[in-house]
């Protein structure tokens, strides 16, 4: 028996335009402009891209040098939005994120200075040297778009985006994320040494940092608010949905995992999903594009057993379940 997972049972195509530009040119214009700084690396690219534009938080986790701020300023700068980088470090406080008050003697009042999380892409470099003080205080942003300082809840402006940086390799004078910080990061990638035709073109463009200053943005705010709806606009059939949640399941019987999915984890696949078949040209999602985005959207919101000797890695449980899932099939 076979189950339908297109638009209402048709064979609906594309996504609308957007202020008379197609969903997929704005979508090839960011990831375009990026490549110039980050070559060889289009898949990673796209994924950083779907991750914004499904509403989420990108954790970048690579060894030192490979361009994990890179991609993450490239991304920044093709955007006409404000941005901000912050350098997390041990002795960062969660003000010098959110804001503090300042008294004004002339008022006799006190006047709130808003943060960097205040910014619509925030950088927070090396993510994992901060305390964990610190980092929770990208909690309630993050997951609620929102800062709460003396008491008075601030909405941040939207489009809003964590970019996050972390080094695996170097634990001295660093602290390990907790999962409920993991579970809210959309998205987790590595970018990878480059092959050797990009790393000869990184000689020859003399690095990033030059190629990043040369970029323009290439899309508005308002542009990427669009678009960000358009993906809320992407179908997602019956039986697709039921593969989610069959996914999820499967997770929390694996004898290798013993932490499974989240119902969050199940919600925000369905946003990477939708954002992967809107940037395709689709308005509907298929079980492809559940896989596309599978690893880098659950490989690190699981934890997996360490008891008896295992050697099993997040990425490799997260590919055995997708495997035991029956794949649903379009009529």
């Amino acid at each position: 028996m076979t189950t339908d997972i297109t638009a209402g049972g048709t064979t609906a195509d594309s996504v609308g335009n957007l202020a008379g530009r197609s969903f997929a040119d704005l979508f090839d214009s960011i990831t375009g402009n990026i490549s110039q700084v980050i070559h060889g690396k289009p898949d990673t690219i796209e994924l950083a891209v779907i991750c914004l534009l499904a509403e989420g938080h990108l954790l970048v986790e690579d060894v030192p040098g490979v361009g994990k701020t890179s991609l993450a300023k490239a991304l920044s700068a093709s955007v006409d939005c404000t941005w901000r980088r912050v350098q997390f470090t041990p002795d960062l406080l969660p003000t010098d994120l959110v804001g503090v008050s300042i008294y004004q003697r002339s008022t006799e009042t006190f006047r709130f200075e808003p943060g960097p999380l205040f910014a619509n892409i925030v950088l927070a470099d090396e993510i994992n040297r901060a305390s964990p003080k610190t980092q929770s205080a990208l909690l309630e942003a993050m997951e609620e778009r929102q800062v709460t300082a003396d008491g008075v809840s601030r909405r941040l402006d939207l489009p809003f985006m964590v970019i996050a940086t972390q080094n695996p390799v170097e634990q001295e004078g660093t602290y390990r994320l907790p999962e409920s910080q993991l579970d809210r990061f959309l998205l987790r990638i590595s970018i990878g040494y480059p092959g050797r035709t990009a790393e000869i073109q990184m000689l020859d463009d003399q690095g990033s940092a030059d190629a990043i200053r040369r970029l323009s943005p290439v899309v508005s705010a308002a542009e990427v608010i669009g678009m960000i709806d358009a993906v809320k606009a992407v179908y997602m059939a019956s039986a697709l949905k039921s593969y989610l949640v069959d996914l999820s399941e499967a997770s929390r019987r694996h004898p290798g995992i013993e932490l499974g999915l989240s119902p969050r984890a199940t919600l925000q696949l369905a946003s990477a999903a939708r954002a992967h078949a809107a940037a395709r040209g689709r308005n509907y999602a298929t079980p492809d594009d559940v896989k596309a985005v599978g690893v880098a959207a659950l490989a690190h919101r699981i934890v997996v057993r360490t008891d008896g000797g295992s050697q099993l890695q997040a990425e490799d449980a997260i590919r055995e379940v997708f495997q035991a899932v029956p794949v649903p099939v379009a009529r």
